[in-house]
């Protein structure tokens, strides 16, 4: 599904798109994890973890605070850069949104100090972190379409299952 602003939907493994850069769904320690995290450091290669190695050193505790983001090497993967932003958890007692969105705000930012013009993102804090799917796939529409895009001229969400990929296509259709 595509629709006027350069979104794209897609179900599929994000470690696969041919883009300039991928967008990891990151703990804040940059070191691999489970869920998206662990696949693109997979796929990526050591490469990755390297250069994550060299961003936690930079950071004010070695750890990345949720809705930043930082760019590595995209290692093995067709992408030429991954963008590593870390999501907040979900919380039912705290509205975390502002965080969620400026993950994708900052990581579309990062993606255009590079040069990036095509982006793939996955659903971000919507598995391990729990973040409801129909909330975060609002969200992350809602960040794109109204965030500075720079060089970026497509952004893609490659959902992995297709309970993500209906929740995106109902958050698109509004």
């Amino acid at each position: 599904m595509t629709n006027a602003f350069g979104l794209k939907l897609k179900l599929g493994d994000i470690t696969t798109e041919v883009v300039d850069v991928i967008v990891n769904a990151a703990n804040p320690g940059l070191l691999g994890g489970g869920g998206v995290d662990g696949a693109i450091h997979a796929a990526g290669g050591p490469e990755i973890l390297a250069e994550c190695q060299e961003r936690k050193r930079e950071l004010p505790g070695g750890q990345l605070p949720r809705g930043q983001a930082v760019a590595t090497t995209g290692g093995r993967l067709p992408a030429r850069w991954v963008v590593h932003t870390a999501g907040p958890i979900w919380s039912p007692e705290e509205d975390r949104s502002d965080v969620l969105a400026s993950c994708y705000r900052e990581s579309l930012r990062v993606a255009a100090d590079l040069g990036a013009e095509t982006v793939a993102f996955p659903a971000i804090s919507a598995g391990v972190y729990g973040w409801p799917l129909d909330d975060a796939a609002r969200i992350a529409l809602d960040s794109v379409r109204d965030a500075p895009r720079g060089t970026v001229s497509e952004v893609r969400f490659v959902l992995f299952g297709q309970q993500a990929f209906d929740a995106f296509q109902r958050a698109a259709a509004h």
